[in-house]
């Protein structure tokens, strides 16, 4: 396992090396300051730092449209947080909750119509888009020839 990995920050979107031995510490942005989300986790930010990480993130994002009534959503979320720990520092997983009214305009913007929907963001651009759950192998795979 390399000794640090990319990560980019929720406020600025600056690509930042957090030390992998520093888990559990508060790791600050070398650009603003603002504390740092341990990489290889699902982030459930705000609608604001979401929009921010789409416009000034480096590294590949998976967005996760979701509900908490979806029975395909509970199921594709352990595959989605394996997702994340096996490619921290390549692609940030982002999960919005589309039954929450600050996140009921970036799903518009987005033309959300069902859920789960994942997208892929690589610098401000959609790159690929998929509805439905979806078995382990092939979402891994879709990810990975996308982010």
């Amino acid at each position: 396992m390399p000794d640090k990995v990319k990560i980019s920050c929720l406020e600025c979107g600056a690509t930042n090396n957090f030390p992998v031995a520093a888990a559990g510490k508060t790791v600050v942005c070398g650009k603003c300051k603002a504390p740092l989300p341990v990489p290889g986790r699902v982030l459930e930010p705000p609608a604001r730092s979401v929009a921010n990480l789409i416009q000034n993130a480096g590294l590949s994002l998976l967005i996760d449209f979701y509900s908490t009534t979806c029975a395909p959503c509970h199921m594709m979320h352990p595959i989605v947080e394996g997702l994340a720990k096996r490619r921290a520092g390549e692609v940030m997983v982002l999960k919005v909750n589309v039954d929450l009214r600050e996140n009921q305009e970036l799903a518009a913007a987005f033309k959300i119509q069902a859920v789960p929907t994942f997208l892929v963001i690589k610098k401000g651009y959609e790159i690929a888009r998929s509805s439905g759950a979806m078995p382990e192998t092939d979402f891994s795979l879709w990810v990975a020839s996308k982010a």
